[in-house]
């Protein structure tokens, strides 16, 4: 019985591990908003403040690398979401994608949305 359980938890990882992330091509920012620039300067602190509210609120989806963990969502350290730009991320962030599970975050004071744009670039592998 032990075999079977610890078989059948190895087969569900492996599954969960081989599910590719696929962006939602109808996701994307207006042109004004992919442009806009993170007013923020990097530095240790910002990234710090970053990595607590992603620890907080995107843990639980995201994984606490930002590799989707065992959920079906963005591994934040692929190109493809790394190679977005600020205001694109800084979007996604703000209006989230309900009809893919990603809340909106408008909540959070934009500092803070920003913080999490700067820690999300330091995920890239």
């Amino acid at each position: 019985m032990k075999r079977t359980i610890a078989a059948f938890t190895i087969f569900c990882l492996a599954v969960a591990v081989a599910q590719e992330y696929t962006p939602d091509p109808s996701w994307t920012p207006p042109d004004k908003e992919a442009t806009r620039k993170n007013p923020l300067k990097k530095s240790d602190a910002v990234v710090a403040g970053g990595k607590k509210l992603f620890l907080r609120n995107c843990k639980p989806c995201h994984g606490e690398a930002g590799d989707a963990g065992l959920h079906h969502s963005a591994n934040l350290q692929l190109p493809i979401v790394q190679q977005q730009s600020d205001g694109t991320l800084f979007w996604k962030v703000t209006n989230g994608n309900v009809s893919r599970g990603m809340p909106s975050f408008s909540g959070l004071p934009d500092l803070q949305r920003w913080q999490l744009v700067m820690y999300i670039r330091t995920l890239a592998h």
